[in-house]
């Protein structure tokens, strides 16, 4: 592993411990030249579906992309970056053991909106109106409507 401070291959592991549910490795480093210290993360690499748009392209699954969709729809909302990490791992997860080589975006949305409904309703509702194309208060309302008919208010 290469030194970020001064580019030298050896460093001996200090600690090693199971982050996000057991799938990712934290290792902290030290370096045997500058003997400073280092966070390592491994994670293993899964093959994820592609991604089949509404237009019809086909994308690599980006899980950052995932990322920034929903801390946008999060933005300013007291929801922990924790808790965004864990919806996105959940999303992730779900896409995986769909066990399938292709996953249409509109199931992905649909997964984030299940799960952001749980987690934070105006979060849910910003989310969808980008996801669903909301053009109009009509499509907000109708939106709270089915949430408040679910059950599903979150906060």
């Amino acid at each position: 592993m290469r030194c970020p401070y001064c580019a030298d291959e050896g460093s001996r592991v200090i600690d090693s411990r199971l982050a996000r549910d057991g799938a990712e490795i934290r290792r902290r480093r030290e370096c045997i030249e500058c003997e400073r210290r280092f966070t390592t993360r491994e994670r293993v690499d899964d093959v994820m579906p592609k991604v089949a748009k509404r237009d019809e392209r086909r994308e690599d699954f980006n899980r950052e992309k995932l990322i920034v969709a929903i801390q946008k729809a999060c933005e300013k909302r007291p929801v922990s970056t924790d808790a965004l990490e864990k919806v996105v791992d959940r999303v992730e997860r779900y896409v995986q053991e769909l066990g399938v080589k292709e996953v249409s975006s509109g199931s992905i949305g649909d997964r984030v909106m299940e799960e952001l409904k749980a987690l934070d309703a105006l979060a849910a509702a910003r989310f969808a109106s980008v996801f669903r194309n909301f053009q109009d208060a009509g499509d907000y309302a109708r939106f709270f409507d089915s949430l408040r008919a679910t059950g599903g208010a979150g906060r």
